[in-house]
């Protein structure tokens, strides 16, 4: 791991870092929050999982979540959303799949299953990385994001419940499968059976018996891909037919844009908080 830059925020540190990934077959680039309170004991770590066309680097310079984050004692962690290289397969005229597309699956079909292993990165590799490097408490993990990276933290934490004790989203989608901006990046990344695809559909999962704590997702009305890419009312509906705590949140006259996410991320990291600090 090499150390890109850091800078002390809030009394703690905000750092970017890069390492070699196996899983993705190239450099990676992330980012760490390291609260204050990190000096003294381990401290619980949130992962965000950033959305279409982002790099760690959008949320970290438009969340706003380090002043609470510092107060709360909660390391926030930031990967990147997809693998990048010259050598990683593309199509850079498309901003719904490849670099910056990797909706957090590992992919199965050639020539995207060497390096498009997003699900193994977040949910192993990475975490394996900081616990070895950072005062990290992985005994109490929680995951949240937004867009893309909301279908990745609900995805990860309906499939792995024992790992995360929190999960939350800002205007995820939630229903991949039939969305019209990632049913041709599930067609490339897995295949052309939906079979495949379920595992990494929240909807999906839900109808097919996976179960987690509870779950907070934030949803703007005024959003431009509310009724075609992200229709929450579909997650809504799966959870109150299977009994799977959901507290959904439709906030009047917000978009999809960091001023929404910025404008609810204290909601989130106390809502997170109050369950990984337990």
């Amino acid at each position: 791991m090499k150390t890109i830059s850091e800078a002390r925020a809030h009394g703690g540190v905000q750092g970017v870092y890069a390492h070699q990934s196996a899983e993705c077959d190239c450099e990676m680039t992330f980012a760490v929050f390291t609260p204050p309170q990190a000096k003294s004991a381990p401290v619980p770590v949130l992962w965000y999982l950033s959305g279409l066309t982002c790099t760690h680097a959008n949320v970290m310079d438009k969340g706003e979540y380090r002043r609470l984050a510092a107060e709360l004692g909660v390391m926030i962690v930031c990967p990147d959303t997809s693998p990048r290289g010259e050598a990683v397969p593309d199509e850079p005229d498309n901003w719904q799949f490849g670099c910056g597309a990797g909706f957090y699956v590992d992919a199965t079909e050639a020539p995207y299953g060497r390096h498009y292993n997003m699900r193994s990165y977040i949910a192993d590799e990475l975490p394996a990385l900081i616990a070895a490097n950072f005062p990290a408490d992985m005994t109490r993990q929680g995951i949240f994001g937004h867009s893309m990276g909301g279908h990745g933290a609900l995805t990860l934490a309906l499939n792995n419940p024992q790992k995360y004790k929190s999960c939350s989203a800002f205007a995820p989608i939630v229903n991949p499968m039939k969305a019209d901006w990632s049913v041709g990046a599930f067609e490339k990344y897995l295949g052309t059976d939906p079979a495949a695809w379920r595992r990494y559909d929240a909807t999906a999962l839900v109808e097919d018996g996976k179960r987690f704590a509870d779950f907070l997702i934030d949803q703007g009305t005024a959003d431009g891909f509310l009724e075609t890419g992200l229709m929450p009312e579909r997650f809504e509906k799966a959870c109150a037919d299977a009994g799977q705590p959901l507290t959904l949140r439709m906030q009047a006259g917000y978009d999809h844009s960091y001023n929404f996410i910025s404008t609810f991320m204290d909601d989130h990291l106390r809502w997170h908080a109050e369950r990984l600090q337990a």
